[in-house]
C-alpha cells in the first residue's frame, strides 16, 4: 500500500507500522517526506505527532512544515506545549505521556517508549548507512513485539 492511500484504521485493527524507504540519501529527503506525510494525514483529518531526533531537528521540521510547499498550510505546534492547544500536529523530541495522536512519524534513532498508544507508526528510511542500520534494528524490535511492519520502497 502506498503512503498516498491512507486508510482509516478500524477499531479491530492492530497497530500498523510502515517503513518508507527512500532510494537515496539526500540531505533533507526524510524531512521532506515527513512533511508530505503530515500534510496527507492532516488533509484526511488525522492527528499527527512528528518525533524528531533532537531539539535542533524539531526546530528545522517546525520551519519546514511552514515552507516545504507554497500552497500548504499545516497548523502545528512544538511539544511540550506552553498552554492548552488542540493543534492536529505536534512536533517534539519525546512522546507526550498525557496524549496521543493517531499517527506517529518517527524520525528519531530509537524505538520510542509509548509508540503503542498510536494507531499507526511511520518510519522513514534513506540510504545513509547509519539510518539503515538503526531502521533495521527498529524493524526487528517491532517484530519482537508481535507486530508485522510493512516496507514500502519509494
Amino acid at each position: 500500500m502506498c503512503w498516498t492511500e491512507w486508510p482509516k484504521p478500524k477499531e479491530s485493527d492492530v497497530l500498523r507500522v510502515d517503513f518508507y524507504v527512500l532510494p537515496d540519501q539526500k540531505d533533507n529527503g526524510r524531512a521532506l517526506l515527513a512533511c508530505r506525510l503530515v500534510d496527507k494525514a492532516y488533509t484526511l483529518g488525522h492527528t499527527v505527532y512528528l518525533l524528531a531526533a533532537s531539539e535542533s531537528h524539531a526546530a528545522a521540521l517546525d520551519d519546514l512544515l511552514w515552507t516545504f510547499r507554497q500552497d500548504s498550510f499545516i497548523p502545528h505546534e512544538r511539544y511540550p506545549l506552553e498552554g492548552e492547544d488542540d493543534s492536529p500536529v505536534l512536533v517534539g523530541t519525546r512522546l507526550p505521556a498525557d496524549r496521543a495522536a493517531q499517527v506517529l512519524i518517527n524520525l528519531s534513532d530509537t524505538l520510542p517508549d509509548g509508540f503503542e498508544r498510536y494507531e499507526r507508526v511511520v518510519e522513514l528510511v534513506d540510504q545513509t548507512p547509519d539510518v539503515l542500520a538503526k531502521s533495521r534494528e527498529r524493524f526487528r524490535q517491532y517484530r519482537e513485539r508481535g507486530l508485522a511492519p510493512e516496507t514500502h520502497k519509494l
